[in-house]
């Protein structure tokens, strides 16, 4: 693991500046999308503003009925048109792109930023784009915004090729630690009865072979397995290194949910058997990302199903604490009861929450706590926070 990529693990997307950057990407979208309604779907989706997975551009063509390369070319012109506007508008402030992304920074600085962000907020597949956009409001040139983005395109593609283990000679593979799942184990939401055996194959195939995705070769399984995030890859890594697992498969079900009346679907992003016979279906969020109403709403159908197989569920974050953990973390009882008690009159947008973060100085990773605990409604793109 490089430096970089300690550091995000470490910080586990605990930065408002990340939210406040979606923020603004979220007021630009929805301004844009008055009278470019398509174009302001495209970019969210993309982008996954709303809370949601950003969207490979295989799962984008098919959303909007066109091909890839098509959907591409449609991305790509909805980011030129919101880049202008916001260059020739003035009516957002772009100072928190500029602070992030000085044009003075090096190449290496900049994309070590941009890499950093990625991996903190386990976004891997629009890395490029992401980067680019951020360059751009910040005021780098077309150009010079191209060819940073490329570089950390590059760091991605590197990295996910380091993955294919059956390319790697057999000591260079990563020994798996044997007690590496006992404390997530104790996490488990059990269920009772005898566990339904596992699905035979992949329940998601649409996107299965997008270029943007990463894959590395499964020894337990002998194929190629795929993935969308590094944080996904370290699990599927743990799984397949782990002599406690017998076996796993991942994404193996379509699961529907409800978000405000619109269908969704979504697939977990494994479901693994253990030694002991016992199965876990996992989904792999970012620890402060648990806290998001989508995520939330998510994580119940998945436990439903999971448990109607017979299945535990676990809600997997790659950090050292567990959602539990985070219902728990201590927050300055004083803050806590500001904002319970201005929650009790209306719901917050990100304008009064930013004061509220710098009048009490809580971390990100204190809100989402406090989300978690008292069964608050976070939305995204546009934030919204209220009592649900």
């Amino acid at each position: 693991m490089t430096s970089t990529e300690r550091a995000a693990k470490t910080s586990n997307g605990d930065d408002f500046g990340l939210e406040e950057i979606d923020e603004v990407l979220a007021a630009m979208v929805g301004e844009q999308a008055v009278e470019r309604p398509r174009e302001g779907a495209l970019i969210t989706c993309r982008l996954g503003l709303d809370g949601e997975p950003p969207e490979t551009l295989t799962l984008l063509g098919a959303r909007f009925g066109v091909s890839r390369d098509r959907a591409r070319q449609l991305y790509t012109r909805a980011v030129g048109n919101m880049v202008r506007a916001a260059q020739l508008g003035g009516e957002h402030d772009l100072s928190v792109f500029a602070t992030r992304y000085p044009l003075g920074w090096s190449d290496e600085r900049l994309v070590r930023t941009l890499l950093g962000e990625t991996y903190a907020t386990d976004s891997d597949i629009v890395a490029q784009d992401r980067a680019y956009l951020k360059l751009r409001l910040a005021g780098h040139d077309l150009q010079e915004s191209k060819r940073l983005a490329g570089f950390v395109f590059q760091r991605i593609a590197g990295w996910q090729q380091k993955g294919r283990w059956h390319l790697m000679p057999p000591e260079h593979l990563e020994q798996v630690p044997a007690g590496i799942w006992n404390p997530w184990l104790h996490r488990v939401e059990w269920a009772d009865g005898s566990p339904d055996e596992l699905p035979g194959a992949p329940a998601r195939t649409l996107d299965i072979a997008d270029d943007g995705r990463g894959s590395m070769y499964s020894e337990k399984l002998s194929r190629e397995t795929t993935f969308d995030t590094g944080l996904q890859a370290r699990l599927l890594r743990q799984l397949d290194g782990s002599e406690r697992v017998e076996s796993f498969q991942e994404y193996p079900a379509e699961i529907g949910y409800d978000i405000d009346g619109s269908e969704r679907a979504h697939y977990p992003t494994a479901v693994a058997q253990f030694a002991d016979g016992r199965v876990v279906l996992i989904d792999v969020i970012p620890l402060a990302h648990t806290a998001f109403h989508v995520n939330r709403v998510k994580s119940t159908a998945g436990r439903a199903y999971a448990h109607a197989h017979g299945w535990g569920w676990l809600v997997w974050t790659g950090a050292d604490e567990g959602v539990a953990d985070l219902m728990a973390r201590k927050v300055n009882a004083r803050h806590e009861n500001l904002l319970r008690n201005r929650l009790a009159a209306g719901p917050l947008d990100w304008t009064e929450l930013r004061r509220y973060r710098d009048d009490t100085g809580i971390a990100l990773l204190d809100l989402a706590a406090m989300v978690l605990r008292h069964q608050w409604r976070w939305d995204r793109g546009p934030f919204r926070l209220s009592h649900g």
